[in-house]
């Protein structure tokens, strides 16, 4: 079992930055892939980033060259840091954790996700 553990959310004006965290316990962090979902009101949830055990990256198109996806093995904690913040941004976003290699892009293939936390950006 993991637990996902989110901070970082809140509200920021447009052109804005946030790091969003993730603390992850339960499984040997080292070994586990790590990726960032979002779901907007109204909408599906859908892939925002993914970091693979061996820090292989993937972006969805809409986030590419404003977010950036990383991870600390040492504190078993994985961030997004999103800049150049747009409304379309505005969503919940959820932590997920993957024992796969690579891990998936389609939201409900992860093994776990976390509690979510609410990002909202101003116009």
């Amino acid at each position: 079992q993991v637990q996902l553990v989110e901070s970082g959310g809140g509200l920021v004006q447009a052109g804005g930055s946030l790091r969003l965290s993730c603390a992850a316990s339960g499984r040997t962090f080292s070994r586990t892939s790590m990726g960032w979902l979002r779901q907007a009101p109204g909408k599906e949830r859908e892939f925002v980033a993914s970091i693979s055990w061996q820090s292989g990256i993937v972006y969805a198109t809409s986030v590419k060259g404003r977010f950036t996806i990383s991870r600390d093995n040492y504190i078993n904690t994985a961030y997004l840091q999103m800049n150049n913040l747009s409304p379309e941004d505005t969503a919940v976003y959820y932590c997920a954790a993957d024992s796969r290699l690579f891990p998936p892009i389609i939201p409900n293939e992860y093994d776990y996700l976390g509690q979510g936390t609410q990002v909202t950006v101003s116009s």
